[in-house]
């Protein structure tokens, strides 16, 4: 009873939720004729090949379009690379200094040379009208540092354009940190000039260079396992240090040395002494490097992990899943190159919040050089519980360089990464793989018990390989040969969980735990979590999802700002989760359970007027729904999803 064909779907949702007449409905008809012509018109996959040859036989220019429609198929399918972009200062044409939003415009650095404005009642007459009469900033923090330009500072401002602070709210989050691994612009300036220190790193990569210049083949490390690298000899340390005390190796008994052999050489030796390298606990991390026992591990077996998502992976997203349950979290998949660079944003992806009690982050590099140095940085200035390698993206951009699923044909490389990123790093390293690269040929059974021996903790194994992408369901019985395979060495399954009865099946098959990823499950909906731990299929109403959207953006304004630019950013984020989002199909409309990621519904008609909005996959929608949480769109306001068959207009 809730199936509807296309255009009564839209009719409906065109009037706002009152069913139309049929006047109007035939309008409608001549209006989606008219939209099938343009150039955002519906993903060519969905339209019928049977009209398409009719139209071809009418004449000649419909021959030539259908000459052009396989590129036009083309284009609908993987990432938008050529959309559009809403910058600043497109939706803001004039911007107030941030000196004056910060209380100090006599110290703004560009003095008269400034091009934004320092007038604030100029900017006022200016500014775009406020989209609320509450400000999240102000009444979570007790303060909203982004005062007048705040798109809420109704809320939060007093005679004469003053910003008004909550003394008693602020001084509870006085000295907190929220957000950790901040870029600053000290270390920014270090890795722009190059004056960053990589001396691990560097010990490692020139000991590669060695072996393969003593005639190790195509560059493959040749007698160095890890432990032999991490653990000196004693008798060359005394040869360093000369007559000095006896060189201290803690037993594997847990003996604890006598106490006068890890004192540091007396001062009163000299000042020539001073050059001289000591032993102790304090001065001994230059020569005793940790052996792989004596890491942190990494225990999360049976835990439910959000996989690292690109893009929709972002800290609100994150804090979202992590409030329904997820017990592992990491960031987006960064690339090693800009991260030594310095770019800020792609550091943005490694903030991590006080809520993600383990957390990681996933680091994308083709060479040993890059991602040992970058392994060696991080290690150095962030707080991770984790590092994982991606060796499973598919995306043409990263594996042409030889980077993602590239690296399980390029094994020498792979293995210089992995016990070179393990050589340098004091958290556990690792890794996630896909079945192979070619849709029949499966190699990930060849290739995890060389990852156990390189170094690697834990392994996470994607069940599809990447000329298959997401056109089949993951191999979850290869998945399970594999995790014995791997064992001890702990296996994470991933693939095709979309409810509770999936991820226990996924659990009957050896695996030490399961990752939920994009396509199902997290973007689709994130409350997975929840259903898993209770057990349960939640058939949870379109105002409680409409409550997930507005503590996302919620969430959104705290981490990007609530300024003009930090709500525009937010609105992008929310309306590529809403590209995933409208997936969902609510479990009381299902004629049987669980949902399935492969079953393409028709179209359908909600309980409500809000079910059926979320569930519609044209971007004037989404738009809309965003308009409900964050306002009015700027003027030329246009989005399209990243992955373009996400949506149509």
């Amino acid at each position: 009873r809730f199936l509807v064909s296309k255009e009564q779907f839209h009719a409906y949702l065109r009037a706002q939720g009152e069913p139309s007449s049929q006047d109007e409905e035939e309008k409608e008809e001549e209006e989606k004729k008219e939209e099938v012509s343009s150039c955002q018109s519906e993903p060519p996959a969905k339209r019928v090949k049977l009209e398409e040859l009719g139209q071809d036989r009418e004449n000649q220019k419909d021959a030539e379009a259908a000459e052009k429609e396989p590129m036009e198929r083309k284009r609908a399918r993987g990432q938008n690379k050529s959309r559009s972009c809403m910058k600043p200062n497109h939706y803001e044409q004039s911007r107030l200094c941030p000196s004056v939003t910060q209380g100090c415009a006599e110290k703004c650095y560009f003095g008269p040379q400034c091009r934004f404005l320092h007038d604030i009642g100029e900017y006022m007459t200016m500014k775009p009208a406020d989209l609320g009469h509450s400000c999240v900033l102000f009444e979570t923090f007790g303060k909203c540092i982004y005062g007048v330009t705040c798109r809420f500072a109704q809320a939060h401002l007093g005679d004469g354009y003053q910003n008004i602070i909550n003394t008693e709210l602020a001084k509870q989050w006085e000295g907190k940190s929220l957000v950790r691994n901040n870029l600053s612009k000290e270390l920014q300036n270090q890795l722009r000039k190059r004056k960053f220190s990589f001396k691990k790193a560097e010990e490692y990569l020139c000991g590669l260079a060695k072996s393969h210049g003593d005639g190790g083949k195509g560059g493959k490390v040749t007698g160095c396992s890890t432990e032999d690298q991490e653990v000196p000899n004693c008798t060359t340390l005394q040869e360093e240090l000369g007559d000095g005390p006896e060189c201290p190796v803690l037993r594997e008994q847990g003996e604890d040395p006598k106490p006068d052999t890890l004192q540091s050489p007396s001062p009163a030796a000299g000042e020539g002494a001073s050059s001289m390298k000591t032993v102790g606990p304090v001065t001994d991390e230059d020569i005793i490097k940790l052996r792989s026992c004596e890491k942190k591990v990494l225990d999360i077996q049976g835990k439910l992990y959000l996989a690292p998502l690109t893009t929709c992976g972002n800290l609100p997203f994150r804090r979202i899943c992590k409030h329904f349950g997820a017990d592992v979290t990491c960031g987006e998949m960064a690339v090693c190159t800009n991260l030594l660079q310095g770019q800020s944003s792609e550091w943005a992806l490694l903030k991590r919040h006080h809520s993600e009690d383990i957390f990681g982050v996933q680091l994308e590099g083709a060479f040993p050089d890059t991602m040992t140095k970058c392994a060696e940085l991080l290690n150095q200035t962030i707080e991770v519980d984790f590092v994982d390698i991606n060796v499973g993206c598919p995306i043409d951009l990263v594996y042409k360089k030889g980077g993602g699923c590239a690296l399980m044909t390029r094994s020498n490389k792979f293995e210089q990464i992995v016990r070179g990123m393990n050589s340098v790093l004091d958290v556990p390293l690792t890794v996630k793989i896909r079945t192979g690269v070619q849709e029949k040929i499966n190699v990930a059974h060849k290739i995890i018990p060389k990852i156990r021996e390189w170094g690697a903790s834990m392994v996470t194994l994607h069940g599809r390989s990447r000329e298959q992408r997401y056109t089949r369901g993951a191999d979850w019985d290869y998945i399970a040969e594999c995790a014995k395979i791997a064992s001890p060495m702990p296996l994470f399954g991933n693939g095709d969980i979309l409810s509770y009865e999936d991820a226990n099946r996924a659990m009957q098959m050896g695996v030490s735990g399961i990752m939920i990823a994009r396509q199902v499950g997290a973007l689709i909906k994130p409350w997975l979590f929840t259903e898993i731990k209770e057990q349960r299929h939640w058939d949870i109403s379109s105002s409680e999802r409409f409550e997930i959207l507005k503590g996302f953006t919620n969430y959104g304004l705290e981490h990007w700002g609530s300024d003009t630019q930090g709500v525009e950013k937010t609105r992008k984020f929310l309306l590529e989760w809403l590209s995933f989002l409208c997936r969902y199909i609510p479990v009381g409309l299902l004629e049987h359970l669980p949902q399935k990621i492969n079953e393409r519904p028709p179209y359908y008609m909600g309980r409500d007027y809000l079910e059926t909005l979320m569930a519609s996959q044209n971007v004037d929608d989404w738009i809309k729904i965003s308009e409900m949480l964050l306002g009015p769109v700027p003027n030329n306001f246009t989005f399209l999803p990243k992955h373009k068959a996400n949506s149509y207009r």
